[in-house]
């Protein structure tokens, strides 16, 4: 942990975030509604102002920003983890981010007739569609079922691809783009979804709740937040509760786990000229901080 870099401090629930190209890293707040930009020494600027909770971000192939906001959540004073919705939740969204002017627009809220509910990550692939988790909204006796779904950045279609997850988080590609993976928060596993096209799985039959393979499970109190994928097609997942980054082979062999200063380490991303830095966000104690990586972290299809 002593090569641990602080870059922002003092944050709203940090989340999402960025690795642009000139050096700066854009994160959402999900406490206080925003998105926001810190410049290489640490200075923050508003990109934007989504309301409700901005969690998962990702750049698409126009150079926008692709925002899962998850409706809002109310905040005890005292607290940073949320007792519930939001008194004016409304079910979640797909906002896209105009970086230039800041500009928001909802692209979906539903999704077949099904109210989005807590979106939560997303991944573009290589044909310009993307895929994202709804994690399901939880409230104070219960909560809704999470899910995976693949859209189209430009609004104009949105397919559900598997259900019921267990609150579903993070969202990664394979290097050949050819699974999907996602984090489930609770149960602390990593399921394995198959593409046959692009937002269509294989579907492996019971006892899999929602037709995908796991990879891997950790024993013992931990929880599963976002990840990200390196060049060697690890799995590299924020792990709650221990506060670590879990590796993970697609064997389902963990490789190590990573300490970090937070038991909320929430996301990870790479970025640097040779993707062999690691951007995290410590939502426990509202930080951005990076950390050198030992392997490259995978490519992103599109970045701005």
């Amino acid at each position: 942990m002593e090569s641990v870099k602080l870059i922002a401090s003092g944050l709203q629930f940090p989340e999402g975030p960025v690795a642009m190209r000139d050096g700066s890293v854009i994160f959402a707040e999900i406490r206080s509604g925003a998105v926001r930009r810190a410049a290489p020494d640490g200075t923050l600027s508003l990109v934007a102002h989504c309301g409700g909770g901005p969690n998962g971000l990702a750049i698409g192939p126009d150079g926008a920003l692709h925002v899962c906001n998850n409706g809002g959540n109310t905040y005890p004073p005292d607290q940073f983890v949320a007792l519930g919705p939001a008194k004016d939740y409304a079910g979640g969204c797909i906002q896209r981010v105009d970086l230039a002017t800041g500009e928001v627009r909802v692209l979906y809220r539903a999704c077949g007739g099904n109210r989005l509910s807590s979106p939560n990550d997303l991944v573009f692939d290589a044909h310009g569609g993307f895929y994202f988790s709804d994690m399901g909204k939880r409230r104070a006796r219960d909560r809704d079922h999470g899910a995976l779904y693949y859209a189209l950045p430009d609004g104009s279609s949105i397919a559900e691809v598997a259900f019921p997850i267990q609150a579903a988080n993070g969202v990664g590609l394979s290097p050949d783009g050819q699974t999907v993976y996602v984090a489930e928060t609770e149960t602390s596993r990593l399921w394995a979804f198959d593409i046959i096209e692009p937002g269509r799985v294989k579907k492996y039959p019971f006892p899999s709740p929602h037709g995908g393979r796991l990879v891997c499970g950790l024993p013992g109190f931990q929880r599963f937040d976002s990840l990200a994928v390196d060049q060697q097609g690890n799995i590299c997942v924020a792990t709650l509760v221990t506060g670590h980054i879990t590796v993970i082979a697609p064997s389902g062999a963990v490789v190590r786990q990573v300490k970090v200063p937070d038991t909320y380490v929430t996301n990870i991303c790479f970025g640097g000229d040779d993707l062999r830095t690691a951007y995290m966000t410590l939502s426990g104690v509202g930080q951005l901080v990076s950390l050198p990586w030992p392997e490259a972290g995978l490519k992103l299809h599109f970045s701005a």
